[in-house]
């Protein structure tokens, strides 16, 4: 499977970009930037282009959610960066920054019998309650990832720290389950 067949839904990384951050004046320069510490301890500031979201820490750490791909992270953790930077707030030139979880969703093309793929994929690595959730959980050792399957054919990977752990995970549940004739 290409990695054009899976579709990065949402890329989480975070960085560390100071030693500390005062919240109130980065808060006071950033448009839409949200800081309530009775409510959350961080600040959340989104942006449109490309399109992501930050929690900023007062620790200068930052999360970073909501981006399609990983080129797309780093380029908004750099004017994220620039933007702190402008105010007169020292940062980190070049951050380290560490993708926590990929979410990707990706199609089988064909309707899948999640009681035979149980009963096939054993139960040690799945969860299947069709009662409680619609679909099955499978766990994968390597890479160390969750695979949402679906009776429609559709999958979504979680957990991945780079595209092609997802696009491995897909890989993985396809030759099994054509392995076992259900695909």
């Amino acid at each position: 499977m290409s990695e054009s067949e899976i579709n990065i839904q949402n890329v989480v990384a975070s960085t560390k970009l100071a030693d500390s951050f005062d919240l109130v004046k980065i808060e006071s320069a950033l448009e839409g930037a949200e800081y309530n510490k009775a409510k959350f301890p961080g600040m959340v500031y989104r942006v449109t282009n490309p399109k992501a979201a930050f929690l900023i820490f007062t620790s200068g750490k930052v999360v970073c959610t909501g981006a399609k791909n990983v080129e797309d992270v780093k380029t908004v953790i750099k004017n994220l960066g620039d933007k702190i930077e402008s105010l007169g707030i020292n940062v980190e030139k070049n951050p380290d920054i560490t993708i926590q979880n990929i979410v990707a969703s990706a199609d089988l093309g064909a309707k899948l019998n999640l009681n035979a793929i149980a009963i096939g994929f054993g139960f040690e690595n799945i969860e299947y309650e069709p009662e409680q959730f619609p679909g099955l959980v499978y766990r994968i050792a390597s890479p160390k990832i969750v695979v949402l399957i679906f009776s429609s054919g559709k999958l979504v990977v979680t957990g991945g720290k780079s595209p092609s752990d997802c696009n491995r995970g897909v890989e993985i549940v396809r030759e099994q389950l054509e392995g076992m004739s259900l695909l």
